[in-house]
């Protein structure tokens, strides 16, 4: 089964020069520094006022759309992941890992820039080859320094490598080698944590085969893996397929992407820009399921996954009514 996630942010350089936007005076936020989004009590990740949802809620707030504005702030207020990828990413990861330490919370990162990338689907690209992926991760990691971070890294690259993308034989081997070489240089940051993507639960794979795949990429150096990027299934479907994979990995943990899982999947191949989608569980580390490091929102809501045929935005794009329609749905 393929599926795309979203590409960059677009306009990535917009967190180093974007406006800021506000909470809203909520009772009993945190202030962050520079006169950013505040970080609400209890929350351990880091909210950016520099995301595509902060920028919308501050334009539709000027357009005096206060009600369309009210119900994006439900995507705004919560944390999301900070994509990393061609364009930047050394200064990107700099600055907003400063800024998530000044406001005593912990940023989310995602490094995306894998030699053939998505298999040249919606979200195409990456490092033109071996030598040039190995000094853009040297390059991010360098860049957190010794500050608290969570890195999920390189969503599809290991499942890709066991599908029909054409990841094979010295493909396969080279792409396992800079996923270890990426885990090895983003731990040696003793505050960054790391987790390998591992898929799906509707993307067919043999937990035992997976389970090799991610061991040749070094996941036993890293703190664990990821399910459900940029994906709709529900976080129990999600628990127990991580489940199954963590026991065929001796007991690693995982994390959820719970960004948009609020309705569960649609059903079939609906991965794309699906209707009727909802916002999931918030970013947590309180999960109460064992092994489950944390719920996270790795696909920034709202974001559109693709031109799936119909016309959208292409991947990565900000798109305004699905956007709303996720917060709408939400429970």
């Amino acid at each position: 089964m393929r599926w795309a996630v979203g590409a960059l942010l677009a306009g990535v350089m917009a967190v180093v020069s974007g406006c800021s936007g506000s909470d809203g005076g909520k009772p009993g936020a945190v202030a962050s520094p520079g006169g950013g989004l505040a970080q609400l009590p209890g929350q351990a990740f880091y909210v950016s006022d520099r995301t595509n949802a902060a920028h919308q809620v501050t334009a539709l707030r000027g357009q005096g759309r206060t009600a369309e504005a009210d119900e994006l702030q439900r995507i705004a207020a919560q944390p999301s992941s900070q994509w990393l990828g061609e364009q930047g990413a050394r200064e990107i990861a700099e600055q907003v890992s400063r800024q998530a330490t000044e406001a005593g919370r912990t940023a989310v990162f995602v490094a995306y820039d894998i030699p053939h990338r998505d298999c040249g689907q919606y979200s195409a690209g990456g490092a033109p080859d071996a030598a040039a992926y190995r000094a853009w991760i040297t390059g991010v990691a360098q860049a957190l320094g010794d500050r608290r971070a969570w890195v999920v890294l390189e969503p599809d690259a290991v499942a890709h490598t066991l599908d029909d993308c054409g990841i094979k034989g010295d493909l396969a081997a080279e792409r396992y080698g800079l996923l270890a070489f990426a885990v090895q240089e983003l731990k040696k940051n003793p505050n960054a944590r790391v987790y390998l993507d591992a898929g799906n639960p509707g993307w067919a794979q043999d937990p035992a085969e997976l389970a090799t795949a991610l061991r040749k990429s070094g996941i036993a150096a890293a703190d664990g893996f990821a399910v459900n990027v940029a994906n709709f299934y529900d976080t129990d479907r999600n628990a127990a397929y991580g489940a199954r994979l963590s026991a065929a990995l001796g007991g690693k943990n995982f994390v959820i992407d719970t960004s948009r899982s609020g309705n569960g999947a649609l059903g079939g191949a609906s991965w794309c820009n699906p209707p009727g989608r909802a916002l999931g569980e918030r970013p947590t580390t309180e999960t109460g399921r064992p092994g489950v490091d944390a719920y996270l929102w790795i696909k920034n809501p709202g974001e559109s996954d693709g031109d799936c045929g119909r016309g959208e935005p292409r991947a990565g794009e900000f798109w305004l009514p699905y956007a709303l329609g996720l917060a709408r749905a939400a429970r």
